[in-house]
């Protein structure tokens, strides 16, 4: 038997739902049905998704629809059967929204049993061809995960160029992750007010199908997905390497680009996101202080062998005025450096205003640097990373 959810249903109901699945029916809590997919999912208290969303005659029919058609999206493998009058406008709209079956809510155990066949049966079919794709990862998207050992050098204003330009040139298929997990500022940069946060991501239904996941991100306006970072430092703590890990694997499956804010240094969390780096941006400001720091930090990465093939180094704030040239930078850090973002006024201001500088057009220089460093994504194609067990792993 499918596995069934029932939800907007009396005593009643339940009753007969009950006898038509022989009891194996989740019956959701009274009250409102939730509109969102994900609010949904949060009511299941084992997180396994249903083959089955059975919902009763007491649920409003523009929420009904508006749910079913977010599921049909989202979450094709679920099957929604609903109990209404069966009137030909509830049909018309009701198929429009992918609700799979319609019956009277008089309907009586045989009826609602060869119901949940069918829509169980179409449900595990969908799923047939869905699967195939997640369990041979239909392809793994590019990890760039944007990291520096000081804080302050604009490492959340370059993600969020980066992500932006890349969706410009892969639309529906980038994704930004805030990986500073006490102090994350990727919403405020992309102007977002997220409804769930990293925590949600990491832990629970989203965790656990990729499914869900996409009904756990927020969307911007250009059509770039974001997992925008935790309400609080103490909630963020909870996401530990592991969960990072667990992430950013999935995402790389539904994504094209995932690119990766982290915290400045290099906590647990930053490992885990370079250890499943296809590429990585290291950034600095153009001075003394974050110019030893870059050096150490690729110091370090190099003794683990955390450094991928796709290594990307970016110098911002540059300005002649400091006294230092990139040669000056290329000798110090002993590598070369990929692209100079100038100190531009028009930055923070874009900051400020949630608008990343890359959208619009705009002429500014900084903005063309930017645009440089997205060249050097959308044009190239992905490295894999090396088969090589990096070294603070395999010490552990």
């Amino acid at each position: 038997m499918s596995r069934v959810v029932l939800g907007a249903a009396d005593e009643e109901l339940v009753l007969r739902v009950k006898e038509a699945t022989d009891g194996d029916v989740h019956v959701l809590p009274a009250g409102r049905l939730p509109a969102d997919p994900a609010r949904l999912f949060e009511q299941l208290v084992d997180g396994e998704l249903p083959d089955v969303l059975l919902i009763g005659p007491l649920a409003p029919l523009p929420e009904v629809f508006g749910l079913a058609a977010r599921l049909d999206v989202q979450c094709p493998g679920i099957s929604v059967v609903l109990l209404a009058s069966p009137t030909a406008e509830t049909w018309q709209a009701a198929m429009r929204a992918g609700v799979r079956d319609l019956l009277p809510p008089t309907a009586d155990a045989g009826e609602l049993r060869a119901a949940v066949e069918r829509a169980g049966s179409s449900a595990a079919g969908r799923r047939r061809v869905l699967r195939p794709a997640e369990e041979t990862a239909r392809y793994t998207g590019r990890v760039i995960t944007v990291a520096s050992p000081k804080g302050g050098v604009g490492k959340t204003t370059v993600s969020a160029n980066l992500a932006i330009g890349l969706t410009a040139a892969a639309p529906q298929s980038t994704v930004l992750v805030d990986l500073d997990v006490q102090f994350g500022d990727v919403a405020s940069a992309l102007g977002l007010a997220p409804e769930y946060a990293l925590p949600d991501v990491a832990h629970g239904p989203a965790a656990e199908d990729t499914m869900v996941l996409k009904t756990f991100l927020t969307q911007h306006p250009s059509g770039l997905y974001a997992v925008c970072g935790a309400e609080s430092p103490a909630a963020g703590d909870t996401v530990t390497a592991a969960d990072v890990s667990r992430l950013l694997t999935s995402l790389a499956r539904e994504f094209r680009y995932v690119v990766v804010d982290t915290a400045p240094g290099l906590s647990e969390q930053t490992l885990a996101a370079l250890d499943r780096a296809t590429d990585v941006v290291m950034l600095s400001s153009m001075d003394v202080p974050g110019v030893r720091g870059l050096r150490k930090e690729l110091d370090v990465l190099r003794e683990l062998c955390m450094i991928p093939a796709g290594r990307h180094v970016v110098m911002n704030f540059a300005d002649a005025r400091g006294g230092l040239s990139v040669r000056d930078v290329e000798t110090a850090i002993g590598t070369g450096v990929d692209v100079v973002v100038p100190r531009s006024a028009a930055v923070p201001v874009s900051t400020n205003q949630g608008v990343p500088i890359v959208a619009g057009g705009r002429k500014d220089p900084a903005a063309k640097e930017l645009r440089r460093l997205v060249s050097r994504f959308a044009a190239t194609p992905i490295v894999r990373p090396g088969r090589y067990r990096a070294k603070h792993r395999a010490a552990s």
